[in-house]
């Protein structure tokens, strides 16, 4: 399965890859795996963000975004990204990823922590559902919206 470890500055380049070959594979834009390493550097920089790495390629990436929070004095945590190349799937490196990542809000003192997949991403909702998230949409549909400015 490989070890899931915080990743830093010096892992810019491999994070830019992954997201990149990410984007990719779904057919989203992407600027391209030097741009996003040179934001990446700039977000680790700023402690907003945490991004954790799983296997030797590395072959998984969780990006967590942490905001303070409007209910309480508590941070809330963004699950921003969450990617595992195809050819690594089926290995556990997922739920490694969302167990590390799960842990290091508790430990910055997150007291909420949400992310948002796509509908028909069903391998997805599975993890998500076994890590206890839970799919408000069979309540009420919720819609996401986007604008570039």
């Amino acid at each position: 399965m490989g070890v899931v470890r915080r990743a830093g500055e010096a892992d810019a380049e491999a994070i830019g890859a992954l997201l990149h070959r990410f984007n990719a594979e779904y057919d989203e834009p992407s600027p391209g795996p030097e741009r996003i390493a040179a934001r990446i550097r700039d977000l680790l920089a700023s402690g907003g963000t945490a991004v954790l790495l799983a296997g030797e390629g590395p072959d998984g990436i969780l990006v967590i975004r942490f905001q303070p929070s409007i209910w309480s004095e508590l941070d809330e945590a963004y699950i921003a990204e969450l990617y595992v190349v195809g050819e690594a799937r089926r290995r556990g490196l997922g739920g490694a990823l969302m167990e590390a990542a799960l842990a290091l809000c508790g430990e910055r003192g997150c007291d909420y922590v949400f992310l948002g997949t796509d509908e028909g991403d069903a391998d997805a909702h599975r993890l998500y559902e076994r890590f206890g998230f839970t799919n408000r949409s069979g309540q009420e549909l919720m819609y996401v919206y986007e604008r570039e400015l």
